[in-house]
């Protein structure tokens, strides 16, 4: 699969974009896990043309964790324009528009999957971003506004239309946030429908090897994207990827090897950031890590983990449960 000219190779494996998670650590450590290609986290148009530090240290990408794509979000036109050229300036491979973004800080002020209720407006940003850029620019949207406005098919031809280089689908539609099962066979008729020749990317609930192969041989994308199934488990772009390559499950990943993964995102986070600023971002990852599900009476040290403020504490948690279940045969856990 091509984006324009970047070569991305045979089903394609990325890392979606997402707030507050995928930094610059987190990116290398998922593309050295064998992500093909890595999202930064979502960039305010409005936010980076006033020179907000915060927004423009998101720009900030390294050579390691090429091809990267930075995704830029806004409500108008000449913003957007302005923001892409910006962007432009950082280098990244392809230039990301979010027209999917449910939250309501972004929808609900026409950014994001709010442009679904201005179609128009959404055409126009796209079309002129695209003229006003070199690099590879793509969407990525949701099936619709709600149930009754699944809009996907028409739109996805109207976006090609713009002149974008390929289009990632969240199977969601912007009622739904982040509820309920992502509806994939909208996504299957975009990819199927003869006038789609750009590349589409299939996004939400690919949480196991198994469905990320499902969703290639039944729906036909081109790419799938990975997004919260990779919260504690940077370890899965190297399960699916090769689940895809062999048809089989990946056995060799011991529990005590995933926790000293888990570690080393610690220390990634905290050297990125700052000890405070590092263990606020990274504990929820811990929290929410399959490799803990599965184990008795747990509730109580998931507790402590979010609560945790230094590395040392969030270690000596670690510790206790590598001790205490990690390394008893017995004690079945989610790996």
């Amino acid at each position: 699969m091509k984006i324009r000219n970047i070569d991305l190779g045979e089903r394609p494996v990325m890392l979606a974009p997402m707030e507050d998670v995928t930094d610059p650590a987190f990116r290398l450590m998922c593309k050295r896990f064998g992500a093909d290609m890595v999202y930064t986290e979502f960039v305010s148009a409005d936010a980076l043309i006033r020179s907000v530090s915060k927004t423009e240290q998101k720009l900030n990408i390294a050579n390691e964790e090429r091809p990267v794509a930075i995704q830029i979000y806004g409500r108008d036109t000449a913003t957007m324009v302005e923001a892409a050229r910006i962007v432009e300036q950082a280098r990244p491979d392809v230039l990301d528009l979010n027209f999917g973004c449910p939250v309501k800080r972004v929808a609900g002020k026409g950014a994001g999957a709010g442009m679904l209720q201005n179609i128009p407006l959404m055409l126009e940003i796209t079309r002129a971003v695209v003229d006003a850029v070199k690099i590879p620019v793509t969407v990525k949207t949701r099936l619709g506004w709600d149930a009754e406005h699944k809009i996907i098919v028409t739109l996805a031809e109207q976006l090609q239309d713009c002149g974008i280089a390929a289009l990632t689908i969240h199977g969601r539609t912007r009622a739904q946030m982040y509820t309920g099962e992502a509806d994939w066979t909208l996504i299957g008729e975009v990819k199927n429908n003869p006038r789609i020749h750009i590349p589409i990317i299939g996004n939400g609930d690919i949480t196991t090897p198994q469905r990320a192969k499902e969703c290639f041989d039944r729906y036909g994308v081109d790419a799938i994207m990975i997004g919260r199934a990779s919260f504690g488990r940077p370890w899965i772009f190297r399960e699916v990827r090769h689940y895809l390559q062999t048809g089989e499950e990946l056995t060799s990943l011991t529990p005590q090897w995933k926790l000293n993964v888990l570690r080393q995102e610690v220390e990634d986070s905290v050297n990125l950031l700052d000890e405070r600023r590092g263990i606020l971002h990274v504990r929820r990852h811990l929290a929410a890590t399959p490799l803990f599900k599965g184990i008795p009476n747990f509730r109580e040290t998931r507790i402590a983990m979010l609560r945790a403020e230094t590395k040392d504490e969030l270690f000596h948690i670690l510790e206790e449960i590598e001790s205490r279940y990690l390394s008893i045969p017995n004690v079945q856990t989610n790996v």
